[in-house]
Protein backbone atom coordinates (compact mmCIF):
# COMPACT_ATOMS: atom_id res chain seq x y z
CA UNK A 1 0.00 0.00 0.00
CA UNK A 2 1.43 3.84 -1.23
CA UNK A 3 0.35 6.89 -0.09
CA UNK A 4 0.31 9.73 -3.11
CA UNK A 5 1.84 12.69 -0.81
CA UNK A 6 2.81 14.21 -4.34
CA UNK A 7 -0.25 16.18 -5.18
CA UNK A 8 -0.64 19.90 -4.24
CA UNK A 9 -3.69 21.37 -3.27
CA UNK A 10 -5.81 22.97 -5.35
CA UNK A 11 -8.47 25.35 -3.77
CA UNK A 12 -12.06 25.60 -5.41
CA UNK A 13 -12.58 29.37 -7.18
CA UNK A 14 -14.19 31.31 -4.50
CA UNK A 15 -13.06 28.19 -1.73
CA UNK A 16 -11.11 28.92 1.29
CA UNK A 17 -9.55 26.50 3.67
CA UNK A 18 -11.70 26.28 6.77
CA UNK A 19 -9.56 26.51 9.90
CA UNK A 20 -12.82 25.95 12.02
CA UNK A 21 -17.02 25.20 12.04
CA UNK A 22 -17.46 28.92 11.15
CA UNK A 23 -15.22 31.59 9.01
CA UNK A 24 -13.29 34.20 10.62
CA UNK A 25 -15.93 36.90 12.65
CA UNK A 26 -17.27 39.43 10.53
CA UNK A 27 -17.44 37.45 7.38
CA UNK A 28 -20.69 36.38 7.35
CA UNK A 29 -20.36 32.95 5.70
CA UNK A 30 -20.53 29.71 7.20
CA UNK A 31 -17.90 27.05 6.50
CA UNK A 32 -19.95 25.38 4.10
CA UNK A 33 -20.50 29.14 1.78
CA UNK A 34 -23.81 29.86 2.99
CA UNK A 35 -24.61 33.24 3.55
CA UNK A 36 -25.67 33.72 7.03
CA UNK A 37 -28.43 35.87 6.31
CA UNK A 38 -30.21 32.79 5.57
CA UNK A 39 -31.76 31.78 8.45
CA UNK A 40 -33.06 35.27 9.58
CA UNK A 41 -34.36 36.34 5.95
CA UNK A 42 -36.31 32.99 6.03
CA UNK A 43 -37.43 33.68 9.92
CA UNK A 44 -38.64 36.97 8.82
CA UNK A 45 -40.59 36.05 5.53
CA UNK A 46 -42.23 33.08 7.09
CA UNK A 47 -43.42 35.22 10.61
CA UNK A 48 -44.84 38.61 7.61
CA UNK A 49 -46.09 36.12 5.71
CA UNK A 50 -48.96 34.35 7.74
CA UNK A 51 -49.14 37.93 10.13
CA UNK A 52 -49.86 40.02 7.09
CA UNK A 53 -52.57 38.24 5.16
CA UNK A 54 -54.22 37.61 8.66
CA UNK A 55 -54.08 41.09 9.86
CA UNK A 56 -55.39 42.01 6.57
CA UNK A 57 -58.08 40.13 6.65
CA UNK A 58 -59.43 40.36 10.22
CA UNK A 59 -59.46 44.52 9.70
CA UNK A 60 -61.68 44.09 6.65
CA UNK A 61 -63.73 41.47 8.00
CA UNK A 62 -64.33 44.17 11.30
CA UNK A 63 -62.36 42.13 13.96
CA UNK A 64 -60.88 43.51 17.30
CA UNK A 65 -57.53 42.23 18.45
CA UNK A 66 -56.46 41.88 14.92
CA UNK A 67 -52.57 43.19 15.83
CA UNK A 68 -53.06 39.96 18.80
CA UNK A 69 -54.08 37.42 16.45
CA UNK A 70 -52.08 38.06 13.50
CA UNK A 71 -48.92 38.24 15.77
CA UNK A 72 -49.90 34.94 17.35
CA UNK A 73 -50.25 33.38 14.01
CA UNK A 74 -46.68 34.24 13.15
CA UNK A 75 -45.13 32.91 16.33
CA UNK A 76 -47.03 29.64 16.25
CA UNK A 77 -46.20 29.45 12.29
CA UNK A 78 -42.20 29.46 13.02
CA UNK A 79 -42.89 27.53 15.45
CA UNK A 80 -44.34 25.16 13.50
CA UNK A 81 -41.82 25.15 11.09
CA UNK A 82 -38.86 24.96 13.65
CA UNK A 83 -40.37 22.03 15.29
CA UNK A 84 -39.92 20.60 11.86
CA UNK A 85 -36.35 21.81 11.37
CA UNK A 86 -37.14 23.61 8.05
CA UNK A 87 -34.31 26.20 9.12
CA UNK A 88 -31.75 23.57 10.31
CA UNK A 89 -28.52 24.74 8.18
CA UNK A 90 -28.40 22.06 5.96
CA UNK A 91 -31.70 22.69 5.03
CA UNK A 92 -31.77 26.48 4.30
CA UNK A 93 -31.47 27.05 0.36
CA UNK A 94 -31.79 23.58 -1.01
CA UNK A 95 -34.32 22.31 -3.10
CA UNK A 96 -37.44 20.71 -1.59
CA UNK A 97 -40.99 19.98 -2.76
CA UNK A 98 -44.45 21.16 -1.62
CA UNK A 99 -45.04 17.90 0.39
CA UNK A 100 -43.37 19.12 3.87
CA UNK A 101 -44.50 22.56 3.38
CA UNK A 102 -48.31 21.62 2.89
CA UNK A 103 -47.78 19.40 6.12
CA UNK A 104 -46.59 22.04 7.98
CA UNK A 105 -49.22 24.16 7.17
CA UNK A 106 -52.06 21.56 7.96
CA UNK A 107 -50.24 20.95 11.38
CA UNK A 108 -51.13 24.57 11.61
CA UNK A 109 -54.45 24.74 10.89
CA UNK A 110 -54.84 21.73 13.38
CA UNK A 111 -53.10 23.45 16.10
CA UNK A 112 -55.26 26.15 15.62
CA UNK A 113 -58.39 24.22 15.83
CA UNK A 114 -57.66 22.28 18.82
CA UNK A 115 -57.07 25.20 20.46
CA UNK A 116 -60.08 27.27 19.32
CA UNK A 117 -62.28 24.06 20.25
CA UNK A 118 -60.52 24.23 23.65
CA UNK A 119 -60.98 27.67 24.73
CA UNK A 120 -64.21 28.71 22.28
CA UNK A 121 -62.20 31.89 22.22
CA UNK A 122 -61.01 34.23 18.75
CA UNK A 123 -62.02 35.46 15.57
CA UNK A 124 -64.01 32.87 13.12
CA UNK A 125 -62.06 30.23 12.11
CA UNK A 126 -62.66 30.82 8.01
CA UNK A 127 -61.18 34.04 9.03
CA UNK A 128 -58.50 32.68 10.29
CA UNK A 129 -58.16 30.21 7.38
CA UNK A 130 -58.42 32.51 4.41
CA UNK A 131 -55.71 34.27 5.98
CA UNK A 132 -53.28 31.64 6.58
CA UNK A 133 -53.63 30.47 2.96
CA UNK A 134 -51.42 33.23 2.20
CA UNK A 135 -48.52 31.85 3.81
CA UNK A 136 -48.13 29.02 1.36
CA UNK A 137 -47.06 31.11 -1.86
CA UNK A 138 -45.09 33.70 -0.31
CA UNK A 139 -42.92 31.05 2.05
CA UNK A 140 -42.82 29.13 -1.85
CA UNK A 141 -41.33 32.02 -3.21
CA UNK A 142 -38.68 32.66 -0.39
CA UNK A 143 -37.38 29.26 -0.53
CA UNK A 144 -37.34 29.33 -4.43
CA UNK A 145 -35.66 32.81 -4.53
CA UNK A 146 -32.60 31.70 -1.63
CA UNK A 147 -32.55 28.17 -3.98
CA UNK A 148 -31.49 29.94 -7.12
CA UNK A 149 -28.95 31.97 -5.38
CA UNK A 150 -27.41 29.27 -3.56
CA UNK A 151 -27.35 27.04 -7.22
CA UNK A 152 -25.54 30.24 -8.22
CA UNK A 153 -22.57 29.63 -5.50
CA UNK A 154 -22.42 26.56 -6.62
CA UNK A 155 -21.69 26.69 -10.16
CA UNK A 156 -19.36 29.40 -9.18
CA UNK A 157 -17.27 26.56 -6.75
CA UNK A 158 -18.63 27.94 -3.42
CA UNK A 159 -20.81 26.86 -0.73
CA UNK A 160 -19.90 23.46 -1.33
CA UNK A 161 -18.62 20.45 1.16
CA UNK A 162 -14.88 19.66 -0.13
CA UNK A 163 -15.17 15.11 -0.39
CA UNK A 164 -12.87 12.33 -0.42
CA UNK A 165 -14.02 9.75 -2.49
CA UNK A 166 -12.93 6.11 -1.58
CA UNK A 167 -13.74 2.78 -3.96
CA UNK A 168 -12.81 0.92 -6.36
CA UNK A 169 -11.77 2.17 -9.79
CA UNK A 170 -14.71 1.38 -11.78
CA UNK A 171 -17.20 2.97 -8.72
CA UNK A 172 -15.05 5.77 -8.30
CA UNK A 173 -15.09 6.57 -12.48
CA UNK A 174 -19.21 6.67 -12.25
CA UNK A 175 -19.52 8.50 -9.08
CA UNK A 176 -17.03 10.78 -9.43
CA UNK A 177 -18.27 11.94 -13.06
CA UNK A 178 -22.00 11.86 -11.99
CA UNK A 179 -21.32 14.19 -9.62
CA UNK A 180 -19.44 16.46 -11.89
CA UNK A 181 -22.22 16.69 -14.55
CA UNK A 182 -24.61 18.39 -12.18
CA UNK A 183 -24.72 21.26 -9.79
CA UNK A 184 -27.76 20.80 -7.72
CA UNK A 185 -25.63 19.80 -4.75
CA UNK A 186 -23.19 20.37 -2.38
CA UNK A 187 -20.49 17.86 -3.15
CA UNK A 188 -17.30 18.45 -4.70
CA UNK A 189 -15.09 15.46 -5.10
CA UNK A 190 -11.36 17.34 -4.36
CA UNK A 191 -9.77 13.50 -4.34
CA UNK A 192 -10.18 10.21 -4.81
CA UNK A 193 -8.47 6.82 -3.31
CA UNK A 194 -8.90 3.78 -5.37
CA UNK A 195 -8.48 -0.07 -3.78
CA UNK A 196 -6.29 -1.67 -5.73
CA UNK A 197 -4.14 -1.29 -8.40
CA UNK A 198 -6.63 0.08 -11.27
CA UNK A 199 -6.12 3.69 -12.14
CA UNK A 200 -9.43 5.62 -12.30
CA UNK A 201 -10.17 7.99 -15.47
CA UNK A 202 -10.90 10.99 -13.51
CA UNK A 203 -9.60 14.56 -13.25
CA UNK A 204 -9.65 14.31 -9.36
CA UNK A 205 -6.09 13.60 -7.93
CA UNK A 206 -5.42 10.31 -6.45
CA UNK A 207 -4.01 11.00 -2.85
CA UNK A 208 -3.75 7.82 -1.32
CA UNK A 209 -4.33 3.77 -2.23
CA UNK A 210 -5.66 1.08 -0.52
CA UNK A 211 -4.81 -2.91 -0.80
CA UNK A 212 -7.50 -5.12 -2.54
CA UNK A 213 -7.25 -6.96 0.79
CA UNK A 214 -8.52 -6.26 4.16
CA UNK A 215 -5.36 -5.20 6.22
CA UNK A 216 -4.58 -6.72 9.24
CA UNK A 217 -4.52 -3.50 11.23
CA UNK A 218 -7.57 -1.07 11.07
CA UNK A 219 -4.50 1.66 10.53
CA UNK A 220 -3.75 0.15 7.61
CA UNK A 221 -6.65 2.04 5.93
CA UNK A 222 -7.24 4.65 8.35
CA UNK A 223 -3.74 6.17 7.93
CA UNK A 224 -3.36 6.83 4.29
CA UNK A 225 -7.22 8.03 4.33
CA UNK A 226 -7.06 10.57 7.51
CA UNK A 227 -3.73 11.71 6.13
CA UNK A 228 -5.10 12.61 2.88
CA UNK A 229 -8.72 14.11 4.50
CA UNK A 230 -6.36 16.33 6.08
CA UNK A 231 -3.99 17.42 3.48
CA UNK A 232 -6.81 18.26 1.23
CA UNK A 233 -9.14 19.43 4.22
CA UNK A 234 -12.22 17.67 3.43
CA UNK A 235 -15.75 17.86 4.71
CA UNK A 236 -16.74 14.41 4.48
CA UNK A 237 -15.37 11.29 3.21
CA UNK A 238 -17.70 9.39 -0.04
CA UNK A 239 -17.10 5.61 0.19
CA UNK A 240 -18.58 3.35 -2.75
CA UNK A 241 -19.56 0.43 -1.22
CA UNK A 242 -18.00 -2.87 -3.41
CA UNK A 243 -16.81 -6.42 -2.60
CA UNK A 244 -13.57 -4.62 -1.20
CA UNK A 245 -15.16 -2.33 0.92
CA UNK A 246 -17.91 -4.07 2.72
CA UNK A 247 -18.95 -5.76 6.36
CA UNK A 248 -15.81 -5.03 8.76
CA UNK A 249 -13.40 -3.36 7.01
CA UNK A 250 -15.92 -0.51 5.91
CA UNK A 251 -16.90 -0.87 9.88
CA UNK A 252 -13.73 -0.17 11.11
CA UNK A 253 -12.67 2.92 9.06
CA UNK A 254 -15.82 4.52 9.87
CA UNK A 255 -14.41 4.16 13.72
CA UNK A 256 -11.17 6.18 12.49
CA UNK A 257 -13.24 9.27 10.57
CA UNK A 258 -15.56 9.60 13.28
CA UNK A 259 -12.86 10.19 15.07
CA UNK A 260 -10.99 12.55 13.13
CA UNK A 261 -14.12 14.98 13.21
CA UNK A 262 -15.50 14.19 9.65
CA UNK A 263 -18.72 12.07 8.57
CA UNK A 264 -18.77 9.23 6.71
CA UNK A 265 -21.25 9.11 3.46
CA UNK A 266 -21.51 4.97 2.06
CA UNK A 267 -23.33 5.68 -1.67
CA UNK A 268 -24.95 2.05 -2.20
CA UNK A 269 -25.02 2.41 -5.53
CA UNK A 270 -28.73 3.58 -6.34
CA UNK A 271 -29.15 6.24 -8.32
CA UNK A 272 -32.36 8.33 -9.11
CA UNK A 273 -34.85 6.87 -5.86
CA UNK A 274 -35.88 9.65 -3.84
CA UNK A 275 -35.70 9.01 -0.01
CA UNK A 276 -39.26 8.51 0.72
CA UNK A 277 -38.87 4.89 -1.42
CA UNK A 278 -36.10 4.01 0.98
CA UNK A 279 -36.14 2.31 4.21
CA UNK A 280 -33.42 1.15 6.23
CA UNK A 281 -33.60 -2.10 8.64
CA UNK A 282 -31.15 -4.30 10.48
CA UNK A 283 -31.59 -7.95 10.76
CA UNK A 284 -28.90 -10.25 11.19
CA UNK A 285 -26.31 -8.13 11.98
CA UNK A 286 -26.85 -6.59 8.18
CA UNK A 287 -27.93 -3.26 7.25
CA UNK A 288 -30.23 -3.36 4.42
CA UNK A 289 -31.73 -0.97 2.20
CA UNK A 290 -35.17 -1.39 1.37
CA UNK A 291 -36.45 -0.12 -1.96
CA UNK A 292 -40.58 0.67 -2.23
CA UNK A 293 -41.63 0.36 -5.63
CA UNK A 294 -43.20 2.56 -7.80
CA UNK A 295 -47.00 3.95 -6.66
CA UNK A 296 -48.63 2.73 -9.76
CA UNK A 297 -52.19 2.09 -7.99
CA UNK A 298 -54.30 3.18 -4.36
CA UNK A 299 -55.96 6.08 -3.58
CA UNK A 300 -52.22 8.30 -4.58
CA UNK A 301 -53.22 7.24 -8.23
CA UNK A 302 -57.03 8.26 -7.67
CA UNK A 303 -56.62 11.62 -6.30
CA UNK A 304 -54.10 12.10 -9.54
CA UNK A 305 -57.19 10.89 -12.22
CA UNK A 306 -59.26 13.40 -10.12
CA UNK A 307 -57.37 15.93 -9.63
CA UNK A 308 -56.38 16.23 -13.40
CA UNK A 309 -59.85 16.16 -14.50
CA UNK A 310 -61.32 18.71 -11.60
CA UNK A 311 -57.76 20.81 -13.03
CA UNK A 312 -58.49 20.56 -16.59
CA UNK A 313 -62.19 21.17 -16.59
CA UNK A 314 -61.63 24.61 -14.60
CA UNK A 315 -58.65 25.68 -16.84
CA UNK A 316 -61.04 25.03 -19.82
CA UNK A 317 -63.18 27.21 -18.10
CA UNK A 318 -61.39 30.10 -16.91
CA UNK A 319 -58.94 30.36 -20.05
CA UNK A 320 -62.01 30.25 -22.36
CA UNK A 321 -60.86 34.47 -23.47
CA UNK A 322 -57.30 33.16 -24.16
CA UNK A 323 -58.77 29.98 -26.26
CA UNK A 324 -60.47 32.22 -28.53
CA UNK A 325 -58.48 34.97 -28.63
CA UNK A 326 -55.74 32.66 -29.48
CA UNK A 327 -57.92 30.55 -32.24
CA UNK A 328 -58.83 33.94 -33.89
CA UNK A 329 -54.99 35.03 -34.38
CA UNK A 330 -54.20 31.35 -35.87
CA UNK A 331 -57.37 32.14 -38.23
CA UNK A 332 -55.86 35.44 -39.28
CA UNK A 333 -52.50 34.91 -39.44
CA UNK A 334 -52.37 31.71 -42.03
CA UNK A 335 -53.85 29.55 -44.21
CA UNK A 336 -55.34 26.23 -42.74
CA UNK A 337 -56.80 24.32 -39.43
CA UNK A 338 -56.85 26.30 -36.16
CA UNK A 339 -56.21 23.06 -34.30
CA UNK A 340 -53.55 20.80 -35.33
CA UNK A 341 -54.00 17.11 -34.73
CA UNK A 342 -52.04 14.40 -34.39
CA UNK A 343 -51.97 10.26 -33.30
CA UNK A 344 -49.94 10.18 -29.92
CA UNK A 345 -48.86 7.12 -27.86
CA UNK A 346 -50.17 7.22 -24.54
CA UNK A 347 -49.47 4.89 -21.14
CA UNK A 348 -49.05 1.11 -21.93
CA UNK A 349 -49.03 2.28 -26.28
CA UNK A 350 -52.51 2.94 -26.49
CA UNK A 351 -52.77 5.53 -29.42
CA UNK A 352 -54.92 8.67 -29.14
CA UNK A 353 -55.94 11.93 -31.29
CA UNK A 354 -53.92 14.96 -29.78
CA UNK A 355 -54.80 18.63 -30.23
CA UNK A 356 -52.53 21.41 -30.15
CA UNK A 357 -53.26 25.31 -31.82
CA UNK A 358 -51.41 25.29 -35.37
CA UNK A 359 -48.37 26.77 -34.74
CA UNK A 360 -46.93 25.71 -38.74
CA UNK A 361 -47.51 26.18 -41.98
CA UNK A 362 -50.36 23.82 -43.67
CA UNK A 363 -48.99 20.77 -45.05
CA UNK A 364 -45.86 21.17 -42.45
CA UNK A 365 -46.01 17.26 -41.99
CA UNK A 366 -45.26 16.95 -45.84
CA UNK A 367 -42.14 19.30 -45.77
CA UNK A 368 -40.48 17.65 -42.50
CA UNK A 369 -38.57 15.26 -44.62
CA UNK A 370 -36.61 17.88 -46.49
CA UNK A 371 -35.87 19.08 -43.05
CA UNK A 372 -34.49 15.85 -42.09
CA UNK A 373 -30.74 16.74 -42.34
CA UNK A 374 -30.97 20.01 -40.57
CA UNK A 375 -32.43 18.48 -37.21
CA UNK A 376 -31.21 20.14 -34.49
CA UNK A 377 -31.82 16.94 -31.94
CA UNK A 378 -29.57 14.56 -30.98
CA UNK A 379 -32.40 11.58 -30.41
CA UNK A 380 -35.56 10.65 -31.65
CA UNK A 381 -37.52 14.05 -31.63
CA UNK A 382 -36.99 16.67 -34.47
CA UNK A 383 -36.71 20.03 -33.17
CA UNK A 384 -35.26 22.88 -35.07
CA UNK A 385 -34.52 26.45 -33.71
CA UNK A 386 -35.48 28.08 -36.80
CA UNK A 387 -38.17 25.58 -38.21
CA UNK A 388 -39.37 27.28 -41.65
CA UNK A 389 -42.57 25.91 -41.00
CA UNK A 390 -43.62 27.89 -38.02
CA UNK A 391 -45.58 31.06 -38.32
CA UNK A 392 -45.44 33.98 -36.89
CA UNK A 393 -48.42 33.56 -34.51
CA UNK A 394 -46.70 30.25 -34.19
CA UNK A 395 -43.55 31.44 -32.53
CA UNK A 396 -45.40 33.92 -30.13
CA UNK A 397 -47.35 30.63 -29.00
CA UNK A 398 -44.47 27.99 -28.33
CA UNK A 399 -42.62 30.68 -26.70
CA UNK A 400 -45.34 30.71 -24.19
CA UNK A 401 -46.93 27.43 -24.50
CA UNK A 402 -50.06 28.16 -25.57
CA UNK A 403 -50.13 26.27 -28.50
CA UNK A 404 -50.54 23.00 -25.33
CA UNK A 405 -53.55 24.60 -24.13
CA UNK A 406 -56.06 22.55 -26.53
CA UNK A 407 -54.43 19.42 -24.83
CA UNK A 408 -56.37 20.02 -21.74
CA UNK A 409 -59.15 18.66 -23.38
CA UNK A 410 -56.95 15.31 -23.75
CA UNK A 411 -56.64 15.16 -20.04
CA UNK A 412 -60.47 15.59 -19.57
CA UNK A 413 -60.80 12.85 -21.40
CA UNK A 414 -58.68 10.33 -19.79
CA UNK A 415 -55.56 10.27 -22.53
CA UNK A 416 -53.25 12.62 -20.71
CA UNK A 417 -52.48 13.97 -17.14
CA UNK A 418 -51.54 17.50 -16.34
CA UNK A 419 -48.14 16.16 -14.97
CA UNK A 420 -46.23 13.44 -16.79
CA UNK A 421 -43.84 12.18 -19.61
CA UNK A 422 -43.98 14.38 -22.98
CA UNK A 423 -46.20 12.86 -25.69
CA UNK A 424 -44.48 10.93 -28.47
CA UNK A 425 -45.19 9.94 -31.96
CA UNK A 426 -45.98 6.10 -32.99
CA UNK A 427 -42.73 6.47 -35.12
CA UNK A 428 -40.93 7.28 -32.12
CA UNK A 429 -42.00 4.95 -30.02
CA UNK A 430 -41.09 2.19 -32.89
CA UNK A 431 -37.79 2.93 -32.30
CA UNK A 432 -37.74 3.01 -28.18
CA UNK A 433 -35.38 0.35 -26.43
CA UNK A 434 -36.55 -1.16 -23.59
CA UNK A 435 -34.88 1.88 -21.00
CA UNK A 436 -37.11 3.91 -23.24
CA UNK A 437 -40.48 2.00 -23.50
CA UNK A 438 -40.44 2.62 -19.39
CA UNK A 439 -41.55 6.12 -20.70
CA UNK A 440 -45.11 5.13 -21.53
CA UNK A 441 -45.97 3.66 -17.63
CA UNK A 442 -47.70 6.84 -16.96
CA UNK A 443 -49.61 8.99 -18.70
CA UNK A 444 -48.35 11.33 -20.70
CA UNK A 445 -48.35 15.05 -19.40
CA UNK A 446 -49.37 18.67 -20.32
CA UNK A 447 -46.45 19.81 -18.74
CA UNK A 448 -43.49 17.66 -17.02
CA UNK A 449 -39.98 17.76 -15.99
CA UNK A 450 -38.45 17.73 -19.32
CA UNK A 451 -40.93 21.24 -19.43
CA UNK A 452 -39.57 22.92 -16.78
CA UNK A 453 -35.55 21.31 -17.16
CA UNK A 454 -35.09 23.06 -20.50
CA UNK A 455 -37.34 21.56 -22.85
CA UNK A 456 -35.38 21.66 -26.41
CA UNK A 457 -32.31 22.42 -24.81
CA UNK A 458 -32.17 19.22 -23.31
CA UNK A 459 -30.21 16.35 -24.97
CA UNK A 460 -32.38 12.93 -25.95
CA UNK A 461 -30.48 11.56 -22.97
CA UNK A 462 -31.21 13.94 -20.59
CA UNK A 463 -35.27 13.95 -21.55
CA UNK A 464 -35.51 10.18 -21.47
CA UNK A 465 -33.39 10.36 -17.88
CA UNK A 466 -35.86 13.42 -16.46
CA UNK A 467 -38.81 11.08 -17.52
CA UNK A 468 -37.79 8.03 -16.50
CA UNK A 469 -37.46 9.92 -12.89
CA UNK A 470 -40.54 10.95 -12.86
CA UNK A 471 -42.38 7.48 -13.82
CA UNK A 472 -40.08 5.84 -10.78
CA UNK A 473 -40.71 8.99 -8.21
CA UNK A 474 -44.21 10.12 -8.62
CA UNK A 475 -45.61 11.58 -6.15
CA UNK A 476 -48.69 13.83 -5.90
CA UNK A 477 -46.53 16.80 -4.46
CA UNK A 478 -44.08 16.37 -6.99
CA UNK A 479 -46.94 17.06 -9.46
CA UNK A 480 -47.45 19.91 -7.54
CA UNK A 481 -43.99 21.35 -7.50
CA UNK A 482 -43.84 20.51 -11.33
CA UNK A 483 -47.13 22.69 -11.94
CA UNK A 484 -45.57 25.50 -9.80
CA UNK A 485 -42.23 25.17 -11.90
CA UNK A 486 -44.02 25.31 -15.28
CA UNK A 487 -45.51 28.71 -14.51
CA UNK A 488 -41.83 30.04 -14.16
CA UNK A 489 -41.00 27.89 -17.11
CA UNK A 490 -43.60 28.84 -19.18
CA UNK A 491 -42.91 33.14 -18.70
CA UNK A 492 -39.41 32.42 -18.92
CA UNK A 493 -39.86 30.50 -22.08
CA UNK A 494 -36.17 28.66 -21.75
CA UNK A 495 -35.87 25.74 -24.77
CA UNK A 496 -39.27 26.76 -26.35
CA UNK A 497 -39.13 26.78 -30.14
Amino acid sequence: MTVRGDVPFVPLPGHTRARSDREPPGTGRRRDGKPAWYLPTALIVDAAGAAAPVYMTLCLAGEAHAVRYAAVMAGVWVLVRASRTRYAWRNLGERGNAAPLLRDWLILVALLAVVRAATGEGPPFHLELAGLLACLPVTVTCQGLTHRHLLARRRAGQAVRRALVIGEAAALDGLVNHLARRTDHAFVAVGVCPIGDDDPNLVAPVTARLDRQTPAQPSGDSSPVLAAARRLEVDLVFVVSGPSMASERLRRLSWAVYEDGRPLVVVPGLTEVVQRRVSVSSSAGLTMLHVAPPVRRGAALLLKAVTDRLGAALLLVLLVPVLVGVAIAVRLDSPGTILHRQIRVGRGGRQFSMAKFRTMVAGAELLRHKLTGTNEHDGLMFKMRRDPRITRVGRVLRRFSLDELPQLVNVLQGHMSLVGPRPPLPDEVAEYNEVELRRLSVKPGLTGLWQVSGRSELSWDETVALDLRYVDNWSPAGDFGILCRTLRAVFEGNGAY
